[in-house]
């Protein structure tokens, strides 16, 4: 007789194993024990004597991964409706950044924020993420650029993560843009990053890795060099938002140091999606900062399709160009703005979510596999793209805990 601690039955399994599709196995069963996957499959198939201590019903409905959040600047003070306005009046993101707003305006509310301020202003945006299936998020600093406000910012992540039972990756963003105390020294700047900020965090064991915004109003692809060739002596990987606003170069950059991901990616040239091909550096799109900033200029999904680069899917949560927080409504716009398949798009916040962080045990159902599940009522998988605003979410499973069902 086998036994495990949770079986899963009653419910069409999307399991995201690879190929083009979901993997879809209708009338499956999934099996955990000690919080990981241990049998998938038909629910005909099952050995012979299978015994659960627990038997969850799925109700006909379909079975995912738990979603993942791969680029999200989640924690921070204040709020930019402002230039919301003003955008609708013709200023650019560009411009309000050249007259002290933008990501400086954050970084003015986020200094003054305590770290239990922090947390608490974080929480709601965070609970909403997981009320619609998410079980992994990824957040960046980027609004402290100092040394004590950046590890301020990654100790409330952290504790958000110990908060309410979520995997969280935190990202180390100190080259975000050019503080106002090093107005015009920008040198000065990166070799604080590199010398201090980089090092205390890899100290510390706050940072799973290093991201940077490689951008006319933000920083130089000689500057990025730099601040990746510390985060690898410090053991960190690199992520960056590249070719967002103009072609910097930035993914072919990300290539050159085996980035995990590069994030963006509108103004992206040939050369550098090729290089990213070869480097299995991820395409990271973030629809809801292109639906924001009104963007005209599209990834290119065709060339990304064509080198067969996986396409992650991310809300880009941030106060200025993305105050989202429905990862779900990013699946829709994946597919209607960037012209995704539902499967493509779904793939993006679970498996090819997961390898931009760098984690191996997630984003599929499958035996070895992290047993982070979503029930979903729903007839098939394109719906979760399909019905705007909905969440259609009745179960999650985080570890083989079970967080909620029915």
């Amino acid at each position: 007789m086998t036994e495990c601690d949770l079986l899963v039955v009653n419910a069409d399994l999307a399991t995201m194993a690879g190929g083009p599709d979901c993997g879809a196995i209708r009338d499956g069963a999934l099996a955990t024990n000690g919080g990981a996957i241990v049998w998938v499959g038909a629910r005909r198939d099952l050995p012979p004597g299978f015994k659960a201590r627990t038997e969850l019903d799925g109700k006909g409905g379909w079975l995912t991964p738990g979603l993942i959040d791969c680029h999200t600047h989640l924690v921070y003070a204040g709020n930019r409706a402002h230039e919301f306005e003003q955008r609708l009046h013709g200023a650019s993101y560009e411009d309000i950044a050249r007259e002290g707003g933008g990501i400086l305006a954050t970084v003015r509310a986020t200094r003054a924020a305590s770290e239990e301020a922090l947390i608490r202003t974080a929480a709601p945006r965070l609970g909403r993420l997981l009320d619609e299936g998410v079980t992994v998020v990824e957040i960046k600093s980027g609004y402290g650029l100092d040394l004590a406000n950046e590890l301020k910012m990654l100790r409330a992540a952290r504790r958000l993560a110990a908060s309410s039972d979520v995997h969280v990756q935190t990202t180390l963003l100190a080259a975000h843009v050019l503080p106002p105390e090093y107005s015009d020294r920008a040198a000065d700047y990166i070799a604080l990053i590199c010398e201090e900020i980089i090092p205390a965090a890899a100290r510390d064991r706050l940072a799973d890795a290093v991201d940077a915004f490689c951008e006319r109003i933000a920083f130089s692809p000689a500057d990025t060099r730099r601040v990746f060739a510390a985060a690898r002596a410090a053991g960190l990987r690199v992520k960056l938002h590249a070719d967002q606003l103009s072609d910097s170069g930035g993914a072919g950059l990300a290539a050159e140091f085996g980035a995990l991901s590069a994030d963006h990616l509108e103004h992206a040239n040939d050369i550098g999606i090729s290089a990213m091909a070869r480097a299995g550096t991820v395409a990271v799109l973030l629809p809801g900062a292109f639906y924001c900033l009104r963007e005209t200029r599209l990834p290119p999904i065709a060339h990304l399709r064509a080198h067969d680069i996986p396409m992650a899917i991310a809300t880009d949560c941030n106060p200025g160009t993305s105050p989202v927080t429905s990862l779900l409504l990013m699946l829709s716009m994946a597919c209607t703005l960037f012209r995704l398949t539902p499967d493509e798009a779904l793939a993006g916040v679970t498996r090819n979510a997961a390898r931009a962080l760098g984690l191996t045990d997630r984003g599929r159902l499958e035996s070895g596999a992290r047993a982070d599940l979503v029930l979903w009522d729903i007839g098939s998988p394109a719906e979760l793209a399909y019905a705007v605003g909905a969440n259609p979410c009745t179960g999650i499973v985080r570890g083989g805990r079970v967080a909620r069902w029915g």
